[in-house]
């Protein structure tokens, strides 16, 4: 099969229901991945997610509160490739296990292969600084002189 995904699966000491407002929250999704959001991140909407060099949409496809958050995007420019990510969430002692996947990816394809490449390396600074957030009130973007850069 030519198709991958981006799984990655972290352990943060906050709970649940904080990494789930982190992704749901304009506000808190702000503190640690995009510096602006248009939109509410709520279930059947389309959210528009803003960094400096770059805008691009998010539909919230599935966000039950706690335990799964479900949403699409666009990986290439001008929609050319839009992926799906699930973000599942399981308490684990007093903090949780998170768990991303991203996908799919066909990397018979040589700008899809490119855009897994980023992905896998946009989604590990992203989860670093959300744990960094979360866990230790510290935000990377800052630490390396501006924010981190989402898909494209």
């Amino acid at each position: 099969m030519s198709d991958r995904w981006v799984r990655l699966e972290r352990m943060l000491e906050a709970s649940p229901a904080r990494i789930y407002r982190s992704w749901t929250s304009p506000d808190d999704m702000t503190t640690w991945f995009a510096p602006e959001i248009s939109g509410a991140l709520a279930p059947g909407t389309r959210s528009v997610l803003k960094w400096p060099e770059q805008s691009l949409w998010l539909d919230m496809l599935e966000a039950e509160p706690d335990e799964r958050i479900r949403f699409r995007w666009p990986w290439l420019a001008h929609d050319a490739h839009v992926t799906e990510v699930t973000v599942e969430l399981h308490a684990r002692g007093y903090g949780s296990r998170l768990e991303l996947k991203d996908g799919p990816f066909d990397i018979t394809k040589a700008d899809q292969l490119d855009a897994f490449v980023k992905a896998v390396e946009g989604w590990t600074d992203a989860l670093a600084n959300l744990r960094a957030t979360l866990d230790f009130s510290v935000d990377l973007r800052r630490l390396r002189g501006g924010v981190m850069p989402g898909p494209r």
